[in-house]
């Protein structure tokens, strides 16, 4: 089958396009960056990438190009990655959020509304347009963002389901849970724990870790999108996510164990984020019953996993950035 991948070079859409061709399908993929180090390109690791094609496109000021790509590939399902992500951050210029997550992609919807062969769109969005859950919450469209991220991502879902209803336009969505994996970029928290553990460096743990999480590996993740592309309801949402819970302390603290660190000498306690969220607590019981789906990787056999790759390539990464850099 014929996928269209944009924001190949993000976490999970690199892990994504590495699933669908150790499941040989037709892939490419745009993003408005170049492709980045290879350490953190999943779909480089393996021997069927030569199948995969790049293109260099920002859909904010690139969109007739996007366009034309598309005419000419014509892909059946196109899996949307893109965002401007990091929430923080997002208190410092929220005009950057907005032009990205919104009206670049409200343009961007608008042209492909038009594309006949599209079976499926899939918007991969976030559980942040809730804000903090009450318990294990089932999907809808009630949202209660806190930040300007989770603002602009809780309006271009409410926009995309405007298409849908005035167009039949072929969207579903999917909200994961905290995904994590090898090839993480390493400003987040589980990849710089292990880093920093391994380096023998501080690192802060903003409120003292006390929000909780729920972490699914990548993979799991990567699985359940395939099946919402293929077989997904246009106009349905679908929860990804695990049954554990974890604080981040917690979490930080399983790291320790599992590289031998202490952790008051890795941690530094810190004031909270602003607007930060203490729960995001996904059911995904419409996942698991309509698709036969499951995780099959728990939160151990994950981290180990996820270390291993830390270790192989612990020369490359002590050599890259590892705070976020933001691009407008």
């Amino acid at each position: 089958m014929k996928f269209l991948i944009i924001g190949s070079n993000s976490f999970s859409g690199s892990q994504f396009i590495k699933y669908l061709l150790e499941n040989d399908n037709n892939v490419i993929g745009v993003n408005r960056s170049n492709e980045i180090n290879d350490v953190y390109l999943p779909y480089k690791w393996g021997s069927k990438n030569a199948s995969f094609k790049f293109y260099l496109i920002d859909i904010n000021n690139q969109l007739v190009e996007l366009i034309d790509i598309l005419n000419d590939f014509k892909p059946e399902y196109i899996v949307n990655f893109a965002a401007q992500g990091m929430v923080a951050q997002s208190w410092e210029t929220p005009q950057d959020w907005y032009q990205t997550n919104v009206v670049g992609q409200v343009k961007l919807h608008d042209q492909l509304r038009k594309l006949k062969f599209i079976k499926k769109y899939v918007h991969v969005t976030t559980p942040e347009a809730y804000g903090t859950t009450d318990g294990w919450i089932k999907e809808s469209f009630c949202f209660a963002p806190s930040t300007p991220y989770a603002v602009s991502r809780a309006a271009c879902d409410l926009h995309l389901m405007s298409f849908f209803k005035a167009y039949n336009f072929p969207v579903v969505f999917t909200r994961a849970a905290n995904v994590y994996g090898p090839g993480q970029q390493l400003y987040r928290i589980i990849p710089r724990t292990m880093l920093y553990a391994r380096l023998g460096k501080k690192m802060k743990l903003h409120g003292g870790g006390l929000s909780t999480r729920s972490f699914i590996h990548m993979d799991d993740v990567s699985a359940a999108t395939f099946k919402i592309a293929l077989d997904g309801i246009p106009g349905d949402s679908y929860h990804i996510s695990t049954n554990e819970t974890i604080t981040i302390k917690g979490l930080v603290e399983k790291i320790c164990e599992l590289t031998k660190s202490n952790f008051a000498e890795l941690v530094d306690i810190s004031e909270d984020r602003l607007g930060k969220d203490q729960a995001y607590l996904l059911n995904s019981s419409k996942l698991r019953e309509n698709f036969t789906w499951q995780e099959k990787i728990n939160l151990e056999q994950g981290l180990t996993d996820t270390l291993s790759w830390v270790d192989t390539n612990l020369e490359i990464l002590k050599s890259l950035p590892a705070d976020y850099i933001h691009k407008q």
